[in-house]
């Protein structure tokens, strides 16, 4: 009788924790489910932005120094003549505002 109690017990215990086990288990599926979602979005996002980034680089087209020829050479230095001079424009106009500012003072 003792044996037969015993072991009921046994099974009822392992029903138990397989019960509790499975449980654990099926909600830790969904939330691994979940996870994978947005890491799905997440990768289709980085797809678009390396889509968008892989066009500007192609729209940009630099060029290696030692690869370069006569023309992209002559682009780039046309390219860095004119923001030198823009950028000598504004310094100009900087000065200038700062002169007039100093001479109505000093005046």
């Amino acid at each position: 009788m003792i044996w037969w109690l015993v072991w009921t017990v046994l099974v009822v215990g392992t029903v138990v924790g397989a019960f509790f086990l499975a449980r654990d288990l099926w909600r830790r599926a969904v939330a691994l489910g979940a996870e994978l979602g947005r890491a799905s979005d997440a990768a289709a996002r980085l797809s678009d932005q390396v889509a968008e980034l892989s066009e500007v680089s192609r729209r940009v087209a630099v060029v290696h120094p030692l690869l370069a020829t006569a023309d992209d050479t002559a682009r780039w230095r046309g390219g860095l003549a004119a923001r030198r001079a823009a950028r000598d424009a504004r310094r100009a106009a900087s000065h200038a505002a700062a002169h007039e500012r100093w001479d109505r003072l000093w005046r």
